[in-house]
């Protein structure tokens, strides 16, 4: 069944500004570049983290049709200090979407909307660290 994320993808209206964005945030530059036709790229990826999860931007072009408000998901990668990923986000533009909340003992989570409107989580998780020590 399900055995693992592969890939996060967000929608950007401007990929230039996305990549520069992204590559703030993250550190790194992508790994990978789909062209899109004379015009800035139309898919950009990223590895990231202990297990290098893709993060994809998709150019606002190839959404497809219907309902996007993403039915409540939130993806949340997993940091070292929610509030200090929050506040560091927030000075790099995104705006706050929720903030840090306890969840249970070590478990503190935090999500913002980039500037491209797409959820960002974050999250504390003792169990994520258990499981990268045993590997």
């Amino acid at each position: 069944m399900l055995r693992g994320m592969t890939t996060v993808s967000y929608w950007a209206e401007d990929m230039e500004a996305a990549r520069a964005w992204y590559t703030e945030v993250l550190g790194v530059e992508p790994y990978f570049e789909r062209p899109g036709g004379g015009e800035p790229a139309a898919y950009l990826e990223y590895r990231i983290g202990d297990y290098q999860h893709e993060l994809g931007l998709i150019d606002a072009r190839y959404r497809p049709a219907g309902p996007s408000d993403g039915g409540g998901v939130i993806v949340y990668w997993a940091v070292d200090d929610v509030q200090a990923a929050f506040d560091r986000l927030i000075e790099l533009g995104a705006e706050p979407h929720l903030p840090v909340t306890p969840r249970g003992e070590g478990f503190n989570t935090a999500s913002v909307l980039d500037p491209f409107g797409n959820v960002l989580g974050v999250m504390e998780n003792p169990h994520y660290l258990a499981v990268l020590a045993e590997r």
